[in-house]
């Protein structure tokens, strides 16, 4: 596409605190064969140098501007406000976290897709996560020549467990249309809020893929992902993602059989994390999580759960040795306790 001829995309980074790899984030955007598009930093009152950095692209790039809020947000609330100043001329929205970056094509590819078929709504794609010794690739599992795929087929496939590609908000293209719509694009203040996005979209419109590593996710101890982890969020957001949007995507039988399967992992989870004595702050999480989802804490069910879980320790003595070892080792240690952090430094 000639730059004439390109859609505008409105490129957003919402930070907080990201001095450290907002340069390699914002050279990204600059290294985009894509050429038409604005982005904008939404400095969330940062006490580090984010604002001077950010400052100074926008003096070298027209098509760059900051953003500084007048007071703190929570993250979600971050992220809306960045969507909220997106161009009112611009096609598509996209977003790369302050500690992503974009590769070269991402801009070209995603568009590309969105604009072979006016009914896409979103279009994702393979992303490259890694960090250190740990690297994989997300949001795979669509067959290769999916480039197009009916919304309600993803939204279904993605509330049944048996696909996962949405969500991840640097590896997904939005349609500003989709994000002009609503106060809070994002509708909810969980930490999956981008996956919940989606799902409450794609209801209405369709969903494109690029099966290309088009975008890098940065692994480390300052995430918000690794909250997610730790509280293990992903479940409570599964089961507040099916009690809203299940019934515009799944048969009511359907609904019911998902709810328990879910609800029995959950309770299976929160067993374990009794045996292991969590703080009060980590059931008022869980607590929480499961009257918003309109499923209240069930004492009865969460006692079975961790006699079941106790009577597997009593009676596998080998197996509860060798966790106990594992939790002990040095390396393990070290991994749990880096699992606490929490990255709302960048976002």
């Amino acid at each position: 596409m000639s730059t004439s001829k390109e859609p505008l995309v409105s490129v957003i980074t919402p930070v907080y605190n990201g001095e450290r790899y907002l340069a390699e984030c914002i050279e990204s955007v600059l290294a985009q064969t894509y050429s038409n598009w604005q982005y904008t930093i939404v400095d969330n009152c940062s006490s580090d140098g984010t604002r001077v950095l950010a400052e100074k692209y926008a003096t070298l790039d027209k098509r760059i501007s900051v953003h500084i809020n007048d007071t703190f947000l929570d993250i979600i609330g971050n992220h809306n406000k960045a969507f909220s100043l997106i161009s009112p001329d611009s096609k598509y929205c996209k977003v790369v976290s302050a500690d992503d970056w974009l590769f070269p094509e991402c801009l070209t590819r995603m568009t590309s897709v969105a604009e072979a078929h006016p009914s896409i709504g979103i279009v994702g794609s393979y992303q490259l996560s890694g960090g250190g010794d740990k690297w994989y690739l997300r949001t795979y599992g669509l067959p290769f020549d999916s480039t197009f795929v009916s919304g309600l087929e993803i939204g279904r496939k993605q509330l049944l467990g048996t696909l996962n590609v949405l969500g991840n908000p640097t590896s997904t293209l939005y349609r500003s249309d989709l994000v002009r719509s609503t106060v809070s694009f994002y509708p909810n203040s969980g930490a999956e809020a981008d996956a919940s996005a989606c799902i409450k979209c794609l209801r209405e419109t369709d969903f494109g893929f690029v099966h290309q590593v088009i975008s890098f996710e940065r692994l480390h101890h300052d995430r918000i992902t690794t909250t997610s982890q730790a509280f293990n969020a992903y479940i409570g957001s599964k089961l507040s993602d099916l009690s809203i949007y299940g019934t515009a995507y799944l048969t009511p039988v359907e609904i019911a059989a998902r709810t328990e399967e879910l609800l029995d992992i959950y309770y299976k989870f929160l067993a374990v994390c009794a045996v292991n004595f969590r703080d009060r702050e980590f059931w008022k999480y869980h607590k929480s999580r499961l009257q918003d989802a309109g499923h209240p804490l069930n004492y009865r069910r969460l006692a079975r759960a961790i006699f079941a879980k106790l009577a597997d320790l009593v009676f596998n003595p080998k197996q509860t040795a060798e966790r106990i070892l594992r939790r002990v080792s040095p390396a393990t240690i070290e991994g749990e306790m880096g699992s606490a952090d929490v990255k709302f430094g960048n976002s």
